[in-house]
């Protein structure tokens, strides 16, 4: 993409209502008013919400507030850019249960408040195992209790990839801490049973792996306590 095009896009999103890019300042002081209010300010309904990390162009998070309207989604990335689509497609078609953050993923704790997330998805993250970027990796150890900080008891995660390794990763880690595996999948296209909103909506990346004939894989889990 042409710098010319990011810009625009840039300033397109600072025009968004359905589009919040708190600074790092204001979230790491807790100055970030959305926080812990997102249902009385933003959606003005107290249906349950849902965090897509590291949401790409935004074709998950669009997909699945379409599928389901009684809940409320929210799409994190940090490049403003690529995120853009999926919030440009929402005000377009008045899709008004799905709103897009720009922040670092790493700083969840400062969006959310403990307990106001029912459900998290994380589709197709970084699977990069070199040890200098293993704290970056969206379901390392220390991400796995940041998230548990800000889901409700019973709270779900999500893991949809192309990563075999990724898939195995966070299965050994969370049968390591005795959470509780609700589904799990390594060729969800190609055996029956897979939940319909893990094989109903692709995002560009997937349709890719899937040309290249890779199996997509998907994980659903809860935390024991």
């Amino acid at each position: 993409m042409g710098s010319k095009n990011k810009l625009k896009r840039f300033k397109e999103n600072e025009e968004f209502k359905n589009v919040f890019q708190p600074s790092r300042e204001d979230l790491v002081s807790n100055n970030f008013n959305y926080k812990g209010n997102w249902n009385e300010l933003v959606f003005k309904n107290n249906n349950p919400i849902v965090v897509e990390l590291g949401c790409g162009k935004g074709e998950y998070s669009v997909g699945l507030a379409k599928m389901f309207p009684k809940k409320n989604f929210i799409g994190i990335d940090i490049k403003g850019a690529r995120f853009w689509k999926g919030a440009k497609i929402s005000l377009t078609e008045n899709i008004n249960n799905v709103v897009f953050i720009r922040a670092q993923i790493e700083l969840i704790e400062n969006i959310f408040d403990k307990k106001e997330v029912d459900e998290i998805w994380i589709t197709f993250p970084d699977p990069q195992i070199k040890y200098k970027r293993n704290k970056h990796r969206l379901v390392n150890i220390d991400f796995i209790d940041r998230y548990k900080n800000i889901l409700i008891k019973d709270g779900k995660i999500n893991l949809k990839t192309d990563s075999e390794f990724l898939h195995g990763y966070l299965i050994g880690l969370i049968q390591g801490l005795n959470h509780e595996i609700i589904y799990s999948n390594h060729d969800i296209y190609n055996r029956s049973g897979a939940p319909i909103e893990a094989t109903s909506i692709q995002t560009y990346y997937e349709s890719l792996f899937l040309k290249e004939g890779k199996s997509i894989t998907f994980l659903k889990f809860k935390f024991s306590n």
